[in-house]
């Protein structure tokens, strides 16, 4: 058995020496094994050379065995760790971005900061402001840009689907290259490549119950972009509970609609509006029904102004109301939002 060790402690220092991959190194080992029990197959018992290298392949096998269980835990751990995503902490943290502007945060925001309902007071709002974002798909994906080149101080996203070939055709904050990323983790680069003064929080999970109340509670506005009723009833119920603004925006084929739900204001919910969710077969997906490239990008970009309106006070904002906007016949309109007196979510 020291011949077999001897030889390869040889092969590791030459692959070492030769600077070669720690992958590679480990290959050339496992081929020396390999060999090894190839000896103790094809010699007979007693052969000199089986002797001095341990008399009988089981001590070999299970070394190979025990090396490749190490490595697929490993490989399973760190896929794990990859998935979870950073911790989620029911404590609100103070801003990361309270500090005076830099001259170029100055330059980059000139345009905010000129205008009347926004200024620099409002600006300096938006860098100590946290929104979180429900979906990094199709609405996520320009709501994030937005909200990034606006200068919104933090912004978590929180999904759990990777960037897929599918998706390119309206997910613009994605790229072809981040195929197969996950794409909160397509987003945050994206935003962080386009503003560095921001901090992005990337959550690669799924919202759930469990921490849907800590994770929304530690942000001061929601913009749900998801793509199924189960997380917005959530998101609905969770933002109620924490008395957290959500601004909800949903589309299909040619249609998109938008409100801002704040019932501590005296908005309705989301669930005041839709009791219950329709059929599956009257909402079908973007995958069953088709969906026009830009029109995420149109109401997405939406959601991103009446985040910037309901964080710096500017202007009238959508609360109490829906608005409709038909891409196919350019039609946009409005309709009045009530509270409903029996909600199970609100009505208390």
């Amino acid at each position: 058995m020291l011949l077999v060790f001897t030889l390869a402690a040889v092969l590791w220092g030459i692959g070492w020496a030769m600077k070669l991959p720690v992958a590679a190194r480990f290959t050339m080992v496992a081929l020396l094994l390999v060999a090894v029990i190839a000896v103790h197959i094809i010699l007979p018992l007693g052969h000199p050379l089986r002797v001095q290298t341990g008399g009988t392949p089981a001590v070999w096998i299970l070394i190979i065995c025990a090396a490749l269980l190490v490595r697929g835990y490993g490989f399973l751990l760190s896929k794990v760790k990859s998935r979870a995503g950073p911790p989620v902490s029911p404590i609100h943290e103070q801003p990361p971005h309270s500090g005076p502007f830099s001259e170029t945060e100055l330059n980059r925001y000139a345009r905010h900061i000129v205008l009347r309902e926004i200024g620099g007071a409002g600006q300096k709002t938006l860098k100590e402001a946290s929104v979180l974002v429900i979906g990094a798909g199709g609405l996520g994906a320009p709501a994030l840009q937005y909200l990034a080149a606006a200068g919104v101080g933090t912004i978590g996203v929180i999904d759990d689907d990777e960037v897929d070939n599918s998706n390119l055709q309206r997910q613009v904050i994605h790229t072809d290259a981040r195929i197969g990323m996950p794409k909160v983790h397509s987003a945050a680069q994206a935003m962080t490549d386009l503003n560095p003064f921001i901090t992005v929080k990337p959550y690669d999970r799924r919202l759930t119950g469990e921490i849907a109340a800590d994770l929304i509670a530690d942000y001061d506005l929601v913009l749900d972009g998801c793509d199924n009723f189960e997380t917005r009833y959530l998101v609905n119920k969770t933002c109620v509970a924490t008395q957290t603004p959500l601004i909800a925006a949903a589309l299909t084929q040619w249609e998109g609609q938008i409100s801002l739900y704040d019932p501590k204001s005296g908005t309705p919910c989301y669930q005041c509006i839709f009791p219950q969710a329709p059929a599956p077969e009257l909402v079908p997906s973007c995958a069953e029904g088709g969906v026009l490239g830009p029109l995420p990008g149109v109401i997405g970009a939406m959601m991103a102004v009446e985040a910037v309106k309901a964080l710096t006070q500017a202007g009238t904002g959508l609360g109490g109301r829906m608005l409709i906007y038909d891409a196919l016949y350019a039609e946009t309109r409005s309709i009045t939002l009530k509270p409903r007196a029996d909600c199970p979510i609100c009505a208390e």
